[in-house]
This record gives C-alpha cells, sequence and structure tokens, in this order.
C-alpha cells in the first residue's frame, strides 16, 4: 500500500472516529437534557414561602438558603443515626442553617452570608420574639417575613434542603474536598478529620456542617472554637462554596455527571413556586470558581431569661444594608 493511501486511510479512520465522537456526545447531551428536564418536574415546590417573597428588586437578587434538621425519614441504618437520631429523638422542625446567596445582575458577582441560629429575634410580623430558628418552625413563611422584616432585607427566592438529601447530594457529586490546619473533630456529631485536605461523603461532610462544638488538636491538645455558632456559621460558608467548587469541577471533567449530580439536587431540596434552577445553576456557578464574597454576621451574647441568646451588634449595619440593596459592598473579610 503507498504511502499516500496509507496517509489518505488514517484520515477517514479518524474522520470516522471524530464523527461518532460527535453523535455519541450530541447523543450523550440529549440524554442529558431530557433526564435533566425530567428531574426539574420533580422538584418540591413551597407555596407557602413563596406567598411571602418580595416583588423583585432593581439590579440584585437574594436567595434565602435554608438547611432543616428534620428527621423526617432518617434511615436507623445510616452511619450517623446514632448522632442526628430520628423523628422520636427531636419532634419537629426547625432551620439548623440559614444564609443568604446575594447576587449582583449587572456583574455576576456572588455574596453570601449566615445568620447563627440562636439569634434573638423578632418572629414574622413582630408580634413575638424567639430564636430565628424557631421562625422556620412557625411556616416557612413566617421564616421569610423574619428575614425581611427584622434585616431588611428582601427575599426573593427560597431554597431548602434537609439533613438525609443533604448526604445525597453530596454523594452525587462525588463528595467535597474541605481543608484544615489541625487535626479536627466533634464528638458530638461523630466528625473526625486528620490535618490536610480530604474528600468527604455525605455522612462526614453533614457532620463537618453541622458541628457546634468544634475542636481543633494543636500541641498534641485538643483546643475547643469558643465561637461556637460564630465559628459554625464560618465553617458551613467555607463548605457550601467547597461544595460549589467540587461540583463544577466534576461536571467540567465528566459532562456524562450532570444527569446524576441534578438527581442528587433535585432529591434533596425544595424550592419556591418560580425559581428557575437552570438559572440559578448559571448565576451561582461563578461562586463554585471561587469567586464569591462571604460575610459573616456582627453579634454580640445576650441573656434572655435563663437563655443565652445572640443579637445583632452595630457593626452589621454596612454588610445588611448591602444585602438589603441600600449600600455598597464592604471589604470582604479575611475568610475568603
Amino acid at each position: 500500500m503507498s504511502r499516500s493511501k496509507t496517509k489518505n486511510n488514517r484520515r477517514i479512520r479518524k474522520l470516522i472516529a471524530f464523527t461518532l465522537f460527535l453523535v455519541f456526545s450530541s447523543l450523550g447531551a440529549l440524554q442529558i437534557a431530557a433526564a435533566t428536564k425530567s428531574q426539574l418536574a420533580t422538584v418540591r415546590r413551597d407555596i407557602v414561602a413563596s406567598s411571602a417573597l418580595s416583588a423583585p428588586s432593581a439590579g440584585f437578587e437574594n436567595y434565602l438558603l435554608v438547611g432543616s434538621d428534620s428527621r423526617e425519614g432518617a434511615d436507623p441504618n445510616d452511619a450517623d443515626f446514632a448522632a442526628i437520631g430520628g423523628e422520636g429523638d427531636v419532634s419537629g422542625r426547625r432551620s439548623d442553617t440559614l444564609m443568604i446567596f446575594h447576587y449582583d445582575i449587572a456583574t455576576g458577582a456572588g455574596a453570601l452570608i449566615s445568620f447563627p441560629r440562636d439569634l434573638w429575634v423578632k418572629l414574622g410580623d413582630g408580634q413575638k420574639a424567639g430564636r430565628i430558628n424557631s421562625a422556620y418552625q412557625l411556616g416557612t413563611d413566617v421564616l421569610v417575613r423574619t428575614m425581611q422584616t427584622e434585616f431588611g432585607i428582601p427575599i426573593h427566592h427560597y431554597l431548602e434542603i434537609d439533613f438525609q438529601g443533604f448526604k445525597g447530594l453530596v454523594d452525587s457529586i462525588g463528595g467535597v474536598q474541605i481543608c484544615t490546619q489541625f487535626p479536627s473533630r466533634d464528638k458530638h456529631t461523630g466528625f473526625f478529620m486528620p490535618g490536610g485536605c480530604h474528600n468527604l461523603d455525605g455522612v462526614r461532610a453533614l457532620a463537618f456542617a453541622r458541628s457546634r462544638f468544634f475542636e481543633t488538636k494543636v500541641k498534641n491538645k485538643w483546643q475547643i472554637d469558643g465561637s461556637s455558632d460564630i465559628g459554625r456559621g464560618k465553617r458551613q460558608r467555607q463548605f457550601i462554596a467547597s461544595m460549589l467548587n467540587s461540583a463544577l469541577n466534576r461536571v467540567v471533567s465528566n459532562p456524562f455527571s450532570v444527569s446524576s449530580a441534578f438527581a442528587g439536587a433535585t432529591k434533596a431540596i425544595i424550592i419556591d413556586e418560580n425559581l428557575d434552577l437552570t438559572e440559578f445553576a448559571k448565576k451561582i456557578r461563578p461562586a463554585a470558581k471561587g469567586a464569591i464574597s462571604r460575610y459573616s454576621l456582627a453579634v454580640y451574647g445576650d441573656q434572655v431569661g435563663e437563655d443565652s441568646v445572640l443579637r445583632v451588634a452595630k457593626d452589621a449595619a454596612p454588610v445588611l444594608a448591602f444585602f438589603g440593596g441600600t449600600g455598597p459592598a464592604p471589604e470582604v473579610p479575611n475568610e475568603n
């Protein structure tokens, strides 16, 4: 066979291989799109929360992100059941995590702030006071109104994830990488991790995110994080950013994993009636690359009766104004 014919045959084989690649890629993309569309149709919608949402604001959107501590559906066979418990151990529903994701429509910039669950606030429309995590128990609409009335922050969309769904979501994206300088643990949630960077599965990720008695081992001595909910909020903001980054990296390295990632997400969440998950994913994508500002809420300790609580400090005003759309973005703290 002549050299020219050999080259032609190679070109033909490459062309056939490339054509087949395009065909299968297209079919895969169509399957992913069909599966994703089907999965999106199964997402649970919260009509009650939707009724309390704010009208659109000029230039920005706020998404209220809620982590529910409901034990509904907890499996006694789960590795973390002893630490988390079931419906018989913890009755009712309270918000374990409260965050707001702020999206700038013009620039695409994202910002995240968390609210300690022991924060003492006026609930709903201000008829009575209590810890902020109890607002969720009164109704998701009460929680939305609490955030809007107490902090002057309009809430445009609502997204909730529960304990059981959280673990499935993390596992669906292949885990989340978390880095700590020292060995860390929480004997209450069963969390333990050597120092360095480690990929956490759903069970360990939940134990990390829920930790309120976080300890680090420095110079061979365990030291508890005395900041309680403040440190917890910081770790949760770190975790959310890492989870988004892990999800993006998995999808980029394997586009066919989009379907399974969406499946994990749609089973784990409840959203308001008008939230478009596809559009939300586009908006939060820069955050997955690390382009997100993470803020903490300035608070101070106080006593209400026999209860130790937290209250919003005056220093919180600039951050609240920014999330409320009435002030510029404050300087990003060192945790970012």
